[in-house]
Formats: C-alpha cells, sequence, structure tokens
C-alpha cells in the first residue's frame, strides 16, 4: 500500500499544500497523511503515517525538506522505516529505497549522518571541557534515551506504540528506535516490533 505524507510550513502556503496532496494522490496513495506545521515543531501527523504503515507499504513524500531537518533526520526515519520492512520513496528525487539506486545513496547518506554526528560529538565535548573548566558544568539532562527501561517494560505489557510515547513523554520515532537497538534490553526483554497484528483503520473512499 502507498502511505503518502504532505506538510507545509504555515497555513497560507494552501495552493503547495493541496499540490503535494494531488501528486500524491495521482501515484497512487491510499492513504495521506497531512500536516500543516513548522519543521521544527512536533510532526504528530508524520508519526502517525511511519506508525499507520505495515510490512510491505511504502511511505511516500513529494520533497525531501517536506520530510526531514537534516541528513541524521532522513536516516533515522529510513531506520524506523526499514525496522518495520517499510520502503520510502522521494518523488522529486525520484529516490526509492527499493531500487538499487536508492539502496547506494542509503550507505552514502549513512556516512553523511555518521560525519555529521562527530562534528556534533567533538563540538559537545569542546563545549562540556570548557563548561568544567570554568566550573559550570552540571551534567547532561535525562533523555528519551534514558527512559529506555520504561519503554521496554511497557511494550512487554503490550502497550501500542503510540501509548508508549504518549505514557512516557516522548516522540513515536524515538520509541521504535529505543526498541530497535535493544539498548537496555538485558533488563526488560523486548517484544518483537512485527509480532502484534494490528488491524489498520478502515480507509474511506
Amino acid at each position: 500500500m502507498i502511505v503518502g505524507y504532505a506538510r507545509t510550513s504555515t497555513v497560507e502556503q494552501v495552493a503547495g499544500f493541496e499540490a503535494q496532496v494531488r501528486e500524491l494522490q495521482s501515484i497512487g496513495a491510499k492513504k495521506i497523511f497531512p500536516e500543516q506545521i513548522s519543521s521544527v515543531a512536533s510532526r504528530a501527523q508524520l508519526e502517525a503515517a511511519i506508525d499507520f504503515c505495515r510490512e510491505g507499504d511504502t511511505l511516500v513524500v513529494c520533497k525531501l525538506d517536506r520530510l526531514a531537518r537534516s541528513v541524521r533526520d532522513l536516516v533515522r526515519i529510513i531506520d524506523t522505516l526499514k525496522t518495520k520492512d517499510v520502503g520510502l520513496r522521494i518523488l522529486n528525487m525520484n529516490f526509492d529505497t527499493a531500487s538499487p539506486t536508492g539502496k547506494m545513496m542509503l550507505t552514502i547518506l549513512g556516512s553523511i549522518a555518521e560525519f555529521e554526528r562527530e562534528i556534533m560529538l567533538e563540538r559537545q565535548r569542546e563545549g562540556i571541557a570548557k563548561a568544567q573548566s570554568e566550573g559550570k558544568y552540571r551534567g547532561r539532562a535525562p533523555t528519551a534515551r534514558a527512559k529506555a527501561d520504561q519503554v521496554f517494560a511497557l511494550d512487554r505489557a503490550g502497550k501500542t506504540r503510540e501509548a508508549i510515547a504518549k505514557e512516557v513523554g516522548i516522540s513515536l520515532i524515538s520509541v521504535y528506535r529505543i526498541l530497535r537497538t535493544g539498548k537496555g534490553a538485558q533488563k526488560v526483554p523486548v517484544a518483537p516490533l512485527v509480532t502484534r497484528t494490528r488491524k489498520r483503520p478502515q480507509v474511506s473512499a
């Protein structure tokens, strides 16, 4: 099944928004998740689209900037979709994770994302060292990763991914990422992502 995601940054961009919806419909999208929100804000409909997708589906967007905030963000989204055995197509780039060219581009994107991460970590280490030398460093605040044990426990209890995200207070993508990595799973076993079967919401004509 082809699942579409359309986004514009403001409600004023009606024409561009409608154009995306039409393009997605033209390539056979049976379900479209529309969103008119800034890319820096929480993208609830993107997370809903990812959660809706099932094994063998393909998530389609018209342009890369409608989907990801950075290369690292794109790789993170692709990894989440890959965990569910869901493909990704970006129409204006002719990018398809199911094609040989798409797989090659994934390797390149992964390398770029790792490079970005190394630069970020180096800057972070420099900042911490400077703060420590000035007596201002108080340690890092808890992040979504620090809540992994809660995620594992709720997953084992049979909670849906959406329910886990809401209860723990993190994004749906973070939930999938925590379960996919399996870090900390020695304490609380993680239920396989594809073992629970949920009926797909009925799509209206």
